[in-house]
């Protein structure tokens, strides 16, 4: 331990600890900007100086070790005004259009010039062109990055990927596509964590709500039938752009809000989730069946981001992908298909809309496979972000509404198809499903925590099934997954069945998800999924009662000619950022 004074207040921490976080130790905020910790800790926004006794000089606070008898001053005018001049240089080189941002209200380097009473820079303005193409899921604005290194720290050490890289030294430093490529023509998994890493809105996600004004008015075409589908983790987080608690902001108060913004049905993907686990279950017990003629170890195919990863880094190893559809498209194919027919639509005349908590799913959308005669099982995928400036847009006060249930019979979903939203979740719904099947009957829902994994952790569990173990996997974050498949490649690990999610924490943490400055709040809404799944009445994919009619009905049995046919995909396919289908 080291003994020393942060604005004359006796400290004692750990050796090793930076001046940043001893001060959070006493009570006492030094701001930041391009601080991240564990990611981005390299003092090249020099906001966070300070002065320590003895030295003529400033010190960064987020890279500068706290020692013995160290006397530390935080808010000096000399820190203060070393601050403010940073900040100005900042900005003068930032597009400063706040009030149109996207980010507005919610910008680290907005509310650092509000913190130092920035009224006026003083210096020309002279931000970098804005070069980009707006039809790309991930949007880039020069005009307004900071050059804080962020996305380039997140995208190589939490993702392994490298997309961003830094060019050119001093006045000329900028941020780009690694190698001056195009976004569309680089290993970009669409993740989305330089996004909500990113402290102004110089990355962004592409906005889809305009498309959607049209089609929701009540002077549109009323032959056109608009349906919403709302994935397992937008519940856990869509309130915190609210200002709303999670007690405040339910799934049932969610769906209230978008009958009131205009969509005829609103459903929810938690019932697709649980028929992905049928399929996807099925899909694995059958490979089990017949190891010698599968790629082992079998791989969920939920996550875009993932598949477009593997497809991208080891496209060789393609064939361990389950060929189940994500969600969001099984539950595209079936409204087109199956609800459709229940009322008698031409699959033209249903306008298709997806929450989602991530960028990927934008792309996924348009993916060849992803439809069919001419038009997209999903016609439109707004993030979670998207849904709060909707909801905010048509003023409406969700925690005035009263709850509504979804609508039937796609609004139906077990605890198991919400748990789908953290990481580890996917695979619990699949063992509990595969051992009801194998054994015939259910095991505790809860019997299968331990594959309840942390963010970037990597999980193995050992799962028995009538008499055989089965080697499961979890892991997000895709360095900590690029790992795991080199350590399957190579023979030092083996594994049945892998559950990889490309966020940190899985969907709770996705890129489309509300920005928490400085937070990881993948695991709190964790809680919240959990928490819908203890309460839920039925917490077994095969206990739903709409899936079980929608295979009585129209799909017969999981795997069957049409299931295969709608609900499963080629994953030969291309995977690279296509153009928009026909709607």
């Amino acid at each position: 331990m080291v003994n020393g004074f942060i604005n004359g207040i006796s400290v004692c921490v750990p050796e090793g600890t930076t001046v940043l976080e001893a001060a959070k130790t006493v009570g006492v905020r030094i701001p930041t900007l391009c601080y991240l910790k564990d990611i981005n800790e390299i003092g090249a926004c020099r906001v966070c100086v300070v002065e320590i006794k003895g030295a003529e000089k400033l010190f960064a606070a987020c890279d500068t070790v706290f020692a013995e008898g160290m006397e530390v001053f935080t808010h000096t005018p000399k820190a203060i005004a070393a601050r403010r001049e940073n900040v100005a240089m900042i900005l003068s080189e930032h597009k400063t259009a706040c009030t149109t941002c996207v980010r507005g209200g919610n910008c680290t380097l907005q509310s650092l010039a509000n913190e130092l009473n920035i009224t006026s820079v003083g210096l020309p303005v002279t931000p970098a062109e804005k070069d980009w193409d707006d039809g790309l899921p991930l949007i880039r604005d020069a005009s307004k990055c900071v050059r804080c290194m962020r996305c380039v720290s997140v995208c190589e050490k939490v993702q392994g990927l490298g997309v961003w890289e830094v060019t050119g030294t001093g006045a000329r430093t900028a941020i780009g596509v690694r190698g001056g490529k195009s976004l569309s023509d680089i290993n970009c998994a669409l993740c989305g964590q330089c996004v909500t890493h990113c402290p102004t809105g110089a990355l962004t996600a592409r906005d889809d709500t305009a498309k959607l004004l049209g089609r929701l008015s009540p002077l549109s075409d009323p032959d056109v039938v608009t349906v919403v589908q709302i994935a397992p983790a937008v519940r856990a987080a869509f309130g915190e752009d609210l200002g709303l608690s999670p007690e405040l902001a339910t799934e049932k108060r969610l769906a209230a809000a978008l009958r009131r913004i205009g969509f005829d049905y609103v459903f929810d993907t938690n019932f697709s989730a649980d028929l992905t686990i049928m399929e996807e279950g099925s899909e694995l017990l059958e490979r089990l069946a017949d190891r010698e003629k599968y790629a082992w170890p079998m791989f969920t195919s939920c996550c875009p981001g993932w598949v477009r990863f593997l497809k991208s880094e080891y496209p060789d190893m393609a064939a361990n992908l389950s060929t189940a559809k994500s969600p969001q498209q099984m539950f595209g194919a079936v409204t087109k298909t199956y609800f459709a027919g229940k009322l008698g639509k031409d699959p033209a005349k249903i306008f298709s809309v997806s929450v989602m908590p991530c960028l990927a799913k934008k792309n996924e959308r348009a993916l060849p496979g992803m439809g069919r005669d001419g038009y997209s099982d999903v016609d439109e995928v707004l993030t979670t972000r998207e849904l709060a400036r909707l909801i905010k847009a048509f003023g409406i006060d969700v925690a005035s509404l009263p709850e509504e249930e979804f609508d039937s019979p796609l609004g139906s979903g077990s605890g198991a198809a919400v748990i789908f939203g953290s990481t580890g979740g996917v695979t619990e719904a699949a063992l509990r499903t595969c051992y009801a099947i194998v054994n015939g009957k259910n095991p505790d829902p809860d019997a299968f925590r331990a594959v309840r994994a942390k963010a970037n952790e990597r999980l193995e569990a050992e799962v028995e099934l009538a008499g055989t173990k089965i080697r499961a996997a979890v892991v997000s974050g895709l360095a900590a997954t690029g790992k795991l498949i080199e350590d399957v490649r190579a023979g030092r690990a083996e594994y049945d069945f892998v559950e990889v999610m490309a966020c940190p924490g899985g969907c709770a943490g996705g890129g489309g998800q509300p920005i928490r400055e400085g937070e990881e709040p993948a695991a709190d809404r964790a809680k919240v999924l959990y928490r819908y799944d203890g309460a839920n009445a039925v917490r077994f994919s095969h206990e739903n009662p709409d899936v079980q009619a929608l295979y009585a009905e129209y799909f017969g049995k999981p795997l069957s000619e049409k299931a295969h046919h709608l609900l499963h995909s080629d994953h030969t396919a291309d995977w690279k950022m296509p153009g928009i289908m026909k709607k």
